[in-house]
């Protein structure tokens, strides 16, 4: 299950959590339940001393640090956003903003396994590709295989999804899905410079900087997906990134804004 992020201006029983947590921790918060401009200073202040992004949001990994007072290493840093920005010829804040709204928090599930999401259409696909048989496939197993997306469990049970889909073709179960905290999909291993999508998968399964490395690899991959977040072009970026319903959850717009946001705080830094 996913948290959702905690951020300047939001109230209630789990801002209260957030503040009880930073004043165990030594910060002068208030307990009352509004995450002000005060509880986002010391959030950034404790994101900055645990190595974590400091982008003043409290979503999984920022909660889970707070809870545990440890980092788990496998999450990304701010040093790692700043080497994919220097890598791709873009700002800091750009990759901020990209982090903010496309990776969908954090790359891993509770359980360590990094996250998943099959896709059913993209197995129909690559299967017809193949050479199977895919519409008798499809009609056999309809959560597994189809010609439109769907049939998702969301969270951890997207691993079993991908072990029934593992059974069909085990191979291409593993690029029908998308990975990490970027999402990317599998079938594009190759593209990317991996292996095989064994060398894909246990990378991803490695850590949030091995999936921002994929990220980075994909933007330098498309050209005009690249010269659109050199642009700051958010339209054309999410557009690319997410596909033609991109508006339907105003990522153009939430990119623009975070971005916004990260370059004013860079600025009067």
């Amino acid at each position: 299950m996913t948290t959702a992020l905690i951020r300047n201006g939001d109230l209630g029983d789990a801002v209260r959590e957030v503040e009880r947590l930073l004043v165990a921790q030594g910060y002068n918060v208030k307990e009352d339940s509004l995450f002000d401009a005060n509880t986002e200073q010391a959030v950034k202040a404790f994101q900055t001393k645990m190595g974590l992004v400091p982008d003043g949001l409290v979503g999984e990994k920022t909660l889970q640090t707070l809870r545990t007072r440890n980092k788990n290493p496998k999450f990304l840093t701010q040093q790692h956003i700043i080497a994919a920005a220097e890598a791709l010829g873009v700002s800091v804040p750009s990759i901020m903003a990209v982090n903010e709204v496309e990776s969908n928090g954090a790359g891993f599930f509770e359980d360590g396994r990094a996250k998943i999401l099959f896709e059913r259409h993209i197995m129909y696909r690559r299967l017809k590709a193949a050479g199977y048989d895919a519409d008798t496939l499809a009609i056999k197993y309809p959560k597994l295989v189809g010609q439109v997306p769907g049939g998702y469990r969301g969270g951890w049970p997207e691993y079993t999804r991908l072990k029934s889909a593992q059974a069909i073709d085990h191979d291409i179960a593993l690029e029908s899905c998308s990975w990490g905290q970027f999402q990317i999909m599998g079938y594009h291993w190759k593209a990317l410079g991996y292996n095989s999508i064994q060398h894909f998968v246990e990378s991803m399964q490695s850590g949030e900087a091995a999936q921002l490395t994929a990220f980075v690899r994909f933007i330098q991959a498309d050209v005009t997906l690249h010269k659109a977040l050199k642009a700051k072009k958010w339209a054309d970026f999410a557009r690319i990134y997410n596909g033609p319903a991109y508006k339907n959850n105003m990522y153009d717009t939430k990119l623009a804004r975070a971005y916004d946001r990260y370059a004013e705080e860079t600025a009067t830094a």
